[in-house]
């Protein structure tokens, strides 16, 4: 299937970077010119990691694996990150946006049952054109836009079409938190505009839509991370998710694990979440009436959520390119 490309697509116009405001943070950085966002971004593409993925919900993973790909770089700056290499350590490989679009056929080939564009926020210029060609070149699969939340509505609205899964995070209900933990004070009201259009679209496509095996290929999905000491944020939350989408699937999820710097800080972040915490948040949300809940069962503090980056799959082979292709950590202030 071919994509139509003929409607304007202003924010997602590549001459954008040239004074970014591909997020909500609008930092106007000349991107083009080789200035970094405050995703840690420049104009190059730079990937971590192209993969099939086993852990994410079952109408996303199901048994053959989601074909996920981790965009470098992130418009967070989450103190907890448990993905910190990438997101602000700029961890990743520089491609071309033409290897993009080889490695959603490449995942394809290896019986993906979807392309998982994980925090592509801050590259969501590339993806018009580089879904178009995929497409074009036989990618028959569902596209899944796997976020943070903190996205411009604009944005949003520009990918209707090419996204089919939504699978958005919805962090905090608290501004404060928002500002505290990863310094974005508005991330409640940005989060609930876009999460609104997110379910408007998959009503305007026709509704949740399964394979005979009930994988999904159209459909969202809402995650929440519940923190220690902060279930009752989670529960404010949940209402929020109520409020702007109705009665959308949720995934609550029990797996934070404190990284270094919550451990050496202490207080509240330093610990997991404690069952009787999970408990009260899934208890708001079955009594909210949300009909699709997904929940991690045990510790669920397990290495197979965080998968390793090590650029695997962002190569054609081993010893491809040349210097320009590199595998680095960059400072991202």
């Amino acid at each position: 299937m071919e994509l139509d490309l003929a409607p304007a697509r202003r924010l997602l116009d590549p001459a954008s970077l040239a004074s970014c405001g591909l997020c909500p943070r609008r930092c106007g950085a000349n991107r083009a010119a080789g200035e970094r966002g405050a995703c840690g971004a420049a104009s190059t593409l730079r990937l971590a990691r192209a993969a099939l993925h086993m852990w994410e919900e079952p109408p996303i993973s199901g048994d053959a694996g989601s074909g996920t790909i981790f965009f470098s770089g992130c418009p967070l700056k989450c103190v907890y990150c448990q993905n910190h290499e990438i997101s602000t350590g700029n961890f990743g490989i520089e491609v071309p946006p033409e290897r993009l679009v080889e490695i959603m056929l490449e995942l394809q080939d290896q019986g993906a049952l979807n392309i998982n564009l994980v925090t592509a926020t801050h590259y969501a210029h590339l993806l018009p054109q580089a879904l178009a060609d995929a497409r074009r070149r036989g990618l028959s699969i569902p596209v899944v836009y796997n976020t943070s939340g903190y996205e411009r509505v604009e944005a949003i609205r520009e990918l209707e079409g090419l996204v089919d899964i939504w699978l958005t995070d919805f962090k905090y209900a608290s501004s404060r938190l928002g500002s505290e933990l990863s310094h974005v004070p508005d991330y409640p009201q940005v989060a609930a505009a876009a999460l609104a259009e997110m379910a408007s679209q998959v009503e305007r496509a026709g509704g949740q839509a399964s394979r005979p095996d009930g994988t999904w290929t159209r459909g969202i999905i809402v995650r929440h991370l519940v923190l220690p000491g902060h279930a009752d944020d989670s529960c404010r939350v949940l209402d929020q998710i109520w409020d702007a989408a109705g009665d959308v699937p949720v995934s609550v999820m029990n797996q934070y694990t404190p990284n270094a710097a919550m451990r050496a800080a202490g207080g509240l972040l330093s610990r997991a979440v404690t069952s009787q915490e999970y408990e009260q948040v899934l208890n708001h949300a079955d009594d909210l009436g949300f009909t699709t809940i997904f929940w991690q069962e045990g510790g669920a503090v397990d290495e197979s959520f965080t998968p390793p980056f090590d650029t695997t799959g962002v190569l054609v082979r081993a010893d491809a390119g040349s210097g320009t292709l590199r595998a680095e950590k960059e400072d991202a202030s």
